[in-house]
């Protein structure tokens, strides 16, 4: 018997067992996608989800946004706010297990996992990370998207993934990192570059053949490389290639929530919805669980507390001091601070009596604050140099 049809095998008995524990037989995996945002407009979000429902029978897609013309199930709402709102609602019930939507926020600690299809040998690899933050210090964000990495490809069926480092500022402190928390028992494997030094950290050569299974970069590169394996066979104003910015990941995230950008077409906007479906058939959520379980036993979080030991302003003994005010609802967002003196920026804000957020934006990241401070907020941030004189708010 051939190891291929071993596999097969062997797939079909483990869905058997989870359908046997969830009670789901037959049952097809909801995922949502909000329609409104697009640059594209509408018909594209609609065509790209009939197109996911036309190909893969094992999900039922559904659509959050105003009535259209479709066979596919509606959840009406009428503004991007209210998709989102609704979106979450159907999430957190359990109504879907799944959504796709674009322009959507996560909370700093939260970053998308892509999923390209590499130029050189047409190989699948996962870009850790392409949105949001996973944190305000670079480094620290890096050694996390490793991790949310490999907690993508666990859900999507690669027991083992490889892990390639990008040679990125700050890479060889992200490879000690991660060789501690190796050393301390989180176990998972290096990729080794196609080029003849060796080693796990990736040249550009290893990005076009797709060397390792997890490829980990900064979010912000993570995001242009992904807008550029996406397009660059159409110009760039249209997203032709792979599976789009992938699911929004963190430690205690449990909401199934994938990334489109505004100018993903209509095959990335099908294989985004399908990834979505796998990903909740993979049980992402509950890997993801497990992963930060084992690697907080391997002393993560003590690794992430010594990269800081050293930086004064992250750790001065007045900000150590500084008290949060009262929480407030935060809906307006100021855009233009650095992403390393976010959270100082914050605390700024809180020394003033200003309650604040930080956050992740479609254009970079954002400070939050409630609606009716904004103008007080900008003022402040400009005054101590967080951001530029005229800036304003998103």
């Amino acid at each position: 018997m051939s190891e291929n049809i071993k596999n097969i095998i062997g797939k079909v008995f483990n869905d058997i067992a989870d359908a046997v524990e969830t009670g789901q037989f037959g049952q097809r995996v909801k995922v949502g996608i909000t329609v409104l945002g697009s640059e594209h407009g509408v018909e594209n979000i609609i065509k790209g989800a009939e197109l996911a429902q036309k190909r893969n029978s094992t999900i039922e897609v559904v659509l959050i946004g105003p009535k259209v013309e479709t066979e596919l199930k509606i959840y009406e709402a009428n503004t991007e706010e209210e998709q989102h709102k609704r979106m979450e609602e159907l999430l957190d019930s359990g109504e879907i297990k799944s959504a796709v939507t674009m322009h959507y926020t996560f909370p700093l600690g939260v970053s998308t996992v892509g999923r390209v299809i590499t130029p050189g040998k047409g190989r699948e690899m996962y870009l850790a990370t392409t949105t949001g933050t996973s944190s305000a210090h670079r480094v620290e964000g890096m050694i996390k998207n490793a991790l949310y990495g490999i907690i993508t490809a666990k859900a999507m069926g690669i027991k083992n993934p490889t892990v390639g480092l990008l040679n990125v500022d700050g890479v060889r402190q992200v490879e000690r990192a991660l060789n501690e928390l190796k050393a301390n028992g989180y176990d998972f494997s290096y990729a080794e570059t196609m080029r003849s030094d060796g080693g796990a950290v990736m040249r550009g050569n290893d990005l076009l053949t797709g060397t390792p299974d997890v490829m980990v970069t900064d979010s912000l590169t993570g995001n242009l490389l992904m807008k550029i394996f996406s397009s660059y066979s159409t110009g760039g104003d249209y997203e032709a290639l792979g599976f789009g910015y992938g699911p929004g990941i963190g430690e205690d995230y449990e909401r199934t929530i994938l990334i489109l950008s505004r100018a993903s077409g209509v095959p990335v906007v099908a294989n985004a919805i399908e990834f979505a479906g796998e990903l909740a058939k993979g049980k992402v959520d509950k890997i993801s669980k497990e992963e930060f379980a084992k690697a907080n036993s391997a002393k993560l979080q003590d690794i992430l507390k010594g990269l800081k030991k050293d930086n004064k302003k992250e750790s001065s003994d007045e900000q150590m001091e500084v008290v949060a005010p009262d929480k407030e609802i935060v809906t307006g967002s100021i855009s233009g601070v650095d992403i390393m003196e976010l959270e100082d920026a914050v605390i700024e804000l809180w020394k003033k009596g200003i309650y604040a957020e930080s956050g992740m934006g479609c254009t970079g990241p954002i400070v939050m604050v409630n609606e009716a401070k904004v103008d007080l907020a900008v003022e402040v941030l400009t005054k101590a140099g967080y951001i530029a004189e005229g800036s304003n708010p998103c």
